[in-house]
């Protein structure tokens, strides 16, 4: 997968109707083995910034579950490798957050979008396709970097 595969399956799952988070999950996961069935439910509830709570950006959590994936230890002793996830995690929401000022779903709405555009759904056109592109390349590059994908 190219890194312009990958956002353009991010964006097309995303337009399908995914959540954001679903979306990062089920382009990504497959490369780690995550199967369909499990990444979509895995991820459902993180949709709208956890729940609707418009907490965390789903982009960004979905790439957190990526992260997981790719880096995180099965051993629970392995503090090296649990570490080094904990890293990725911070330099992602990192890049996003200078990318848009933000990581908070509820954040990047009131910054980017209009409460009319967002009771219309049109926030997904506004912004999300953007930060879920952003971050689904940061993701990519993250990962082909170190040789994961």
């Amino acid at each position: 997968m190219t890194r312009q595969e990958a956002i353009d399956k991010v964006l097309s799952l995303f337009n399908e109707g995914y959540a954001c988070s679903q979306s990062i999950l089920l382009a990504f996961g497959p490369e780690f083995g995550a199967d369909e069935k499990t990444a979509k439910l895995i991820s459902a509830t993180f949709g709208g910034g956890m729940g609707r709570l418009r907490e965390k950006c789903g982009a960004v959590t979905g790439s957190f579950m990526v992260f997981g994936l790719a880096y995180a230890p099965e051993d629970a002793k392995d503090m090296d490798n649990k570490l080094l996830s904990y890293r990725k995690v911070r330099e992602l929401n990192k890049h996003v957050d200078e990318a848009f000022g933000t990581t908070s779903c509820g954040e990047l709405l009131q910054k980017y979008a209009t409460r009319e555009t967002v009771e219309k759904r049109q926030h997904h056109q506004i912004i999300c396709t953007k930060v879920l592109a952003e971050t689904a390349g940061k993701l990519y590059d993250m990962l082909h970097e170190d040789r994961k994908i």
